[in-house]
């Protein structure tokens, strides 16, 4: 069973405001491994999904899109300051607003992530999550979900498992 985390999703300001007092940035992705250091950005662009949701809302979302890549060129590694150079000629040309930020980077297949700030120039990659939007429309009702240590003989009545 996989474990939804909550967190903020970063917008396209903060991730340039924080590469800016960085020498150099390191992504990691869930689980601990990191992109190797030599990575290239090979595209930077706004996605723009217009789409009715299960209850019959239109909707439209516009996100940045940032596709991460590395080949076996060792020896190129893309400073900060040059992806901020990067993402201000993108702001220029695809006269983009303070939008979320995403991530794309290859895995089994193409991978969506969101970007979470860990600090020591560490930026973790969060998985993406399919989910119904309209809930309350589709009559979904949600159960929280609890985690019980394995091994749990017994249930603490205020612990929220029983």
């Amino acid at each position: 069973m996989e474990e939804y985390l909550c967190y903020k999703i970063m917008k396209i300001s903060e991730f340039k405001n924080i590469i800016q007092s960085l020498k150099y940035i390191v992504f990691e992705l869930p689980g601990g491994k990191r992109v190797p250091p030599h990575f290239h950005i090979t595209e930077i662009g706004i996605i723009r999904k217009t789409y009715i949701d299960c209850g019959g809302d239109l909707r439209v979302e516009n996100l940045i899109n940032m596709q991460l890549w590395y080949s076996n060129d060792i020896n190129h590694k893309i400073e900060p300051t040059k992806i901020l150079k990067i993402i201000q000629n993108s702001e220029k040309l695809l006269k983009f607003q303070d939008e979320e930020i995403q991530i794309e980077y290859q895995q089994d297949t193409i991978c969506k992530f969101n970007l979470e700030f860990k600090g020591d120039s560490t930026f973790k990659l969060i998985k993406t999550f399919t989910d119904c939007i309209d809930k309350e429309s589709c009559n979904i009702i949600e159960k929280p979900r609890i985690r019980i240590k394995k091994n749990q003989t017994k249930c603490d009545p205020t612990s929220g498992c029983c």
